[in-house]
């Protein structure tokens, strides 16, 4: 039983990292999933500590980058501001989550059917907006102005609804508001880091008392799981969606929302 669980917290891992900076909503595929395979991790802790995989491996492949801006801030105004966008950004999902954070677990995580319609409303939105954003004018996510990040932050929060996607919801307000479609991935990439670490501490933090050691032990294993494979995702993604743009990951949330709403429909 210990080794099926085990199993399953690795697939979940798995599904995390791959779909953590893709914006179909890793929240939503792990909850669907979980639902599916009957995994129940306490206060779904699971669920979000394992996104700390995720942030460790864009800490890896940007280390050199970051560690360039935050060396260079004292006597350089660019590095300043792009460290002032991403915190302006951040800032609205500290206040939603921390006085939402109990209705979100308690009753937006625990209804899969809202899940799915989201995933699919999602997708056609993203579909429409990667025919009709307008025309690029910011291209280094790194150069954002700070209003822009600030309305970016603001549209972030709506992912705190499972299904709708974080990084989807920071990429469609970027398009919308005039980035590349590289540069509104990469911009989202740099807001995560925040934004995951600050889910992650959080939840930990409030669920500190339902943490048993067989709980450690899966979210260990998601955890290097979801390292590992968003390693290989955010690698592809920069280059895949300035050639292809978004409309793969659009067609993906409508056939996996709609396939779960009908699993769900008939009693699964």
């Amino acid at each position: 039983m210990e080794s099926h669980t085990t199993l399953i917290a690795a697939f979940l891992g798995l599904i995390e990292g791959l779909t953590e900076f893709i914006p179909v909503s890793s929240t939503g595929h792990l909850l669907l999933a979980g639902h599916f395979l009957g995994f129940e991790s306490a206060g779904k802790t699971f669920e979000v500590v394992i996104q700390l995989g995720a942030v460790l491996a864009l800490l890896t492949i940007y280390f050199g980058k970051l560690w360039q801006v935050f060396r260079d801030a004292p006597h350089d105004p660019a590095a300043r501001r792009f460290i002032l966008s991403v915190l302006v950004a951040f800032l609205p999902a500290v206040f939603i989550g921390v006085l939402a954070h109990d209705f979100i677990k308690n009753v937006l995580f625990e209804t899969p059917r809202l899940i799915a319609v989201m995933l699919v409303l999602g997708g056609v939105v993203l579909l429409f907006v990667d025919k009709i954003a307008p025309k690029a004018r910011h291209d280094d996510a790194t150069e954002f102005p700070v209003k822009m990040s600030i309305y970016i932050g603001f549209i972030q929060c709506l992912a705190m609804i499972p299904g709708v996607s974080r990084s989807g919801a920071t990429i469609v307000g970027a398009l919308m508001l005039g980035a590349s479609k590289r540069a509104a991935a990469e911009f989202s990439f740099f807001l995560s880091l925040p934004t995951m670490a600050g889910a992650f501490a959080y939840d930990i933090f409030k669920n500190r008392d339902v943490l048993d050691a067989g709980a450690v032990n899966e979210i260990a294993v998601g955890l290097i799981c979801a390292f590992v494979s968003a390693v290989l995702v955010v690698k592809w993604l920069l280059g895949f969606v300035s050639r292809h743009g978004y409309a793969l990951f659009g067609w993906w949330r409508i056939i996996v929302g709609t396939v779960a709403f009908v699993a769900l429909s008939l009693g699964y």
